[in-house]
């Protein structure tokens, strides 16, 4: 491997890790940046954080002598390819793009002529050409397009699915103009079995945007269906069910206690945000799925209450245990988890709340809750029984059997003493 195919990946967590070590994979030399000591002190000792990249790939990537997880910008130097995938989140209601500007700083100080700047962390149409390219063209004197290329390619990394990975998904590429497309295209053939090339990188931008907004809209229309027909006395999961036998004009979504993750909570607002910005228009679809999805939690507690008033037992006197805090099944993501809102809702009531899930760290934990294993005594111990992340490493079949009440979000339990969402 010539020493010119030097890769940088900027950001270490879901999306960059997964990327730096498909890299390295690929026979490219990386350097893994990262403002947090703690995650680079972990891959130096190969251990990995994300649950999608075992230590044992971590290992493997160190011992080509091709990966360099590190904290120095000057590590940087002399890059031909570097993708940023730093996290988007959102500040009061509109987009912080602090990281990804800090991001483009550190690399325009390190730019040369001929390399490749990519940007993957989601963000609202025009980011790329309005606030990287210009970063980079000022940070090194150089012009995006005539000496260096630019182009976005959207993640669509999916912590857990192991069908789906970054290698076998279809990836959505773009770039300032023709050249640059063609350098990211060379790139991520490497990396991926399959691109999709769009015709710049607003359609790239706003593609990412579509496909979490179309997630989250479905996600809300399902989630108040399941509110209005548990008043109405009807199963909305036969429902869905039996809607899903139609093989054509329809997708099966289910409700749940809310939505989490980076995606689903933000990347819709963002799409939402530009609308506004720049068309002083509101985008109703994604306001109102906001609206509904951000209340599940609030529901969810409300079913609780009411299935522990049913049973005579006042909230402020209850033992509630909460199975599972990430956000989705099989991780340990408790990004914009609904499962700390339910449990801080339920603290504030009164309940002493006791939580499990093995999968989610320390760190990740609300500060109000005490967490615990997943014992039959603690079962038994529990007036409600509150399932919110349906890990398949949970023992279902003991829950049925113990919990005198199960509220089920998932509708992965049955039973008599079983309430789902």
């Amino acid at each position: 491997m010539s020493e010119q195919e030097k890769v940088v990946v900027v950001g270490l967590g879901y999306v960059g890790l997964p990327l730096a070590v498909r890299a390295v994979e690929a026979g490219y030399a990386v350097v893994g940046l990262d403002v947090a000591t703690s995650r680079i002190d972990e891959l130096a000792a190969g251990r990995s954080f994300v649950e999608d990249v075992s230590d044992d790939t971590v290992q493997a990537c160190l011992r080509t002598g091709r990966f360099l997880p590190t904290t120095a910008a000057a590590d940087c130097d002399g890059f031909d390819v570097a993708v940023i995938t730093v996290p988007t989140p959102l500040s009061e209601g509109s987009p912080d793009l602090s990281f990804i500007e800090a991001a483009s700083r550190t690399l325009a100080a390190h730019l040369k002529p001929g390399a490749l700047v990519v940007l993957e962390s989601t963000s609202y149409p025009g980011t790329t050409q309005e606030v990287v390219g210009p970063l980079l063209e000022t940070g090194s004197g150089l012009r995006a397009g005539v000496d260096f290329f630019l182009g976005y390619s959207p993640e669509r990394i999916d912590p857990g699915n192991p069908t789906w990975r970054l290698e076998n998904t279809p990836k959505i590429i773009s770039g300032i103009d023709h050249d640059s497309l063609e350098q990211v295209r060379q790139f991520y053939d490497r990396i991926v079995t399959r691109t999709v090339a769009v015709p710049s990188p607003r359609e790239a931008e706003l593609a990412k945007l579509l496909e979490n907004t179309f997630r989250h809209v479905n996600i809300a229309l399902v989630n108040e269906l399941a509110v209005f027909a548990a008043d109405l006395g009807i199963d909305i999961w036969s429902a869905i069910d039996a809607a899903a036998t139609k093989p054509f004009g329809f997708m099966p979504f289910t409700p749940g206690p809310g939505v989490g993750g980076h995606c689903l909570p933000i990347d819709p607002s963002y799409l939402s945000w530009s609308v506004r910005r720049n068309l002083g228009e509101s985008f109703r679809f994604v306001e109102l799925a906001n609206d509904i999805n951000d209340h599940m939690p609030d529901h969810v507690v409300q079913r609780v209450l009411l299935g522990l008033n049913h049973r005579r037992t006042a909230v402020s006197n209850a033992r509630v245990l909460v199975l599972g805090l990430a956000y989705k099944r099989n991780t340990g993501d408790a990004r914009q988890a609904p499962g700390a809102v339910i449990v801080q809702r339920l603290v504030n009531l009164g309940a002493e709340v006791r939580a499990c899930d093995p999968l989610v760290t320390e760190q990740h934990l609300p500060a109000s809750v005490v967490r615990v294993q997943l014992t039959e005594e603690e079962v038994r111990a529990a007036d409600a029984v509150v399932l919110v992340t349906d890990h398949d490493c949970f023992d279902y079949a003991m829950v049925t059997t113990h919990a005198r009440y199960v509220f089920d979000t998932r509708n992965r339990l049955k039973g008599d003493r079983v309430e789902s969402l």
